[in-house]
């Protein structure tokens, strides 16, 4: 969910109860670097460094991050290099400490599985972020946003700790050239496959919204996938584009039809296990989905506002009081994501959904996790977006109607999980919250009188009077 609203915290309390706790590794230097920057409250990053197995590069991250007491409120974090083709050897070795981190204290005081939550639309950091997780004894691997068929062979290859390439998506590029980036594990960290010997694999299971995708992975991926996660259009965060022609209703949101519905029958019998997403957060969906012969559902808004929630508790409670209120509204935005794709926003004063909000503020671009590769006038790879100053992105190459209304997601989730930047001229970016529409039912995981919930009453709420159907 988002940059670190699904943190460690929240896995952790998830997979205490019994069931698979997922952490975002979208983005997660970043957040490394922030909470090191903050002073590292608890000490949870230190603890997580200590048990790195290279505590000269854990070492060396402390040195360069971390502030004793946290910096001050008008000081902006340091940001990591941006993602090229040939990443430095600190930004690869960061991305894999990260990840490490992150998932190392999902894991830590109990024995239940974790799973880790990447991008396809985010490809470069992905090999490094996998190998991180990988390290520290992640699970299972959910990748959404795009078409991850490379990710088992990935996988497999990095238990090993052999060298993995990624094909990049590049815009423009002709039809015989194949743009990799590279990522070898034993340049970063020479001595881990003896220290060490091979890594779990981690189970693989892509996010798919049609039957068409299911059948494509499954058909060409480089290796094993272990099962799917069926997402459908009123999840948050990202939604897959409607199949066919793309229309918008009165409020500028995509229609999807039939056309979009997952025939589930149809995957069933593919034969492999699956879970269903995206309003599936009462007992009766869970189900339901169960009668249908999904292992169980994927459930994200109703974390997201829970009190182990990574999101800026301000803006949770704010929201929370909305939907008490009956006065919440979740718009699918067409315009929003610089990666295209429909992006759900919450309706609220003061964030980026905020017109006022919006127009007042400098187009930046200075993390660049969202930025497109396209093949530049020397046949090379440049990288653009179309939430970037609208000069920078022309001079790129890029189509002026491409950069209306595109809002700096990389910033905004970011302040969204308590890491807002002070930018130049002391500006503090503003933040920007994504919701499925079944956040309109957040009080029914609440007792009356309250404004705020656990991980455990969520799920308490979402087994009650749930019976397994017998197998067949």
């Amino acid at each position: 969910m988002g940059v670190a609203i699904s943190d460690y915290n929240l896995a952790n309390a998830v997979a205490r109860e019994g069931h698979l706790g997922v952490v975002s590794g979208t983005g997660i230097q970043l957040v490394l670097i922030a909470r090191l920057t903050d002073g590292d409250p608890g000490g949870h990053v230190r603890r997580a460094l200590a048990a790195f197995p290279d505590q000269e590069v854990a070492m060396s991250i402390i040195d360069k991050y971390y502030v004793e007491g946290g910096k001050a409120p008008e000081e902006p974090y340091k940001r990591p290099t941006m993602w090229s083709m040939n990443p430095p050897h600190h930004l690869l070795a960061e991305t894999v400490v990260a990840n490490f981190v992150e998932v190392w204290l999902a894991k830590e005081g109990h024995d239940n599985p974790i799973g880790i939550n990447l991008l396809e639309k985010v490809q470069m950091p992905n090999m490094a972020s996998l190998y991180g997780a990988m390290l520290a004894g992640v699970d299972v691997v959910i990748i959404g946003a795009g078409i991850p068929i490379q990710i088992p062979g990935i996988l497999d290859k990095l238990a090993k700790h052999e060298d993995v390439f990624y094909r990049l998506d590049v815009i423009g590029a002709e039809e015989d050239e194949d743009f990799r980036l590279h990522f070898r594990p034993q340049e970063v960290f020479p001595q881990f496959p003896e220290q060490l010997g091979d890594l779990h694999r981690p189970l693989f299971f892509p996010i798919i919204s049609s039957n068409v995708l299911a059948l494509a992975l499954q058909k060409r991926s480089t290796g094993k996938i272990n099962g799917f996660v069926i997402e459908l259009p009123s999840a948050g965060g990202h939604n897959a584009p409607p199949r066919g022609k793309m229309e918008l209703n009165e409020k500028g949101e995509p229609i999807y039809t039939d056309k979009d519905k997952v025939n589930l029958e149809k995957i069933r019998k593919m034969g492999l296990p699956f879970w269903l997403a995206g309003g599936y957060g009462t007992p009766e969906k869970l189900q339901e989905a169960l009668d249908a012969g999904a292992q169980g559902i994927q459930v994200g808004t109703a974390f997201a506002y829970c009190n182990e929630s990574g999101m800026e508790q301000t803006a949770r409670q704010r929201v929370i009081d909305k939907v008490l209120k009956e006065e919440a509204e979740v718009l699918t935005s067409s315009r929003v994501s610089p990666t295209g794709f429909p992006f759900k926003v919450v309706n609220l004063e003061g964030t980026l959904a905020d017109d006022e909000i919006y127009e007042a503020r400098p187009r930046i671009c200075d993390i660049g996790f969202l930025r497109t590769p396209y093949r530049n006038a020397k046949g090379g790879v440049g990288f653009r977006c179309t939430a970037e100053p609208v000069d920078t992105f022309l001079k790129k190459g890029g189509k002026l109607e491409d950069t209306v209304g595109r809002t700096c997601l990389c910033n905004a989730l970011g302040s969204a999980a308590k890491m807002p930047q002070m930018q130049r001229y002391g500006y503090l970016e503003p933040l920007i919250i994504t919701s499925g529409d079944d956040l309109v039912f957040l009080k029914r995981y609440m007792k009356p009188g309250e404004r705020s919930y656990s991980a455990r009453e969520v799920l308490e709420y979402l087994q009650m009077g749930v019976v397994e159907p017998a197998g067949d």
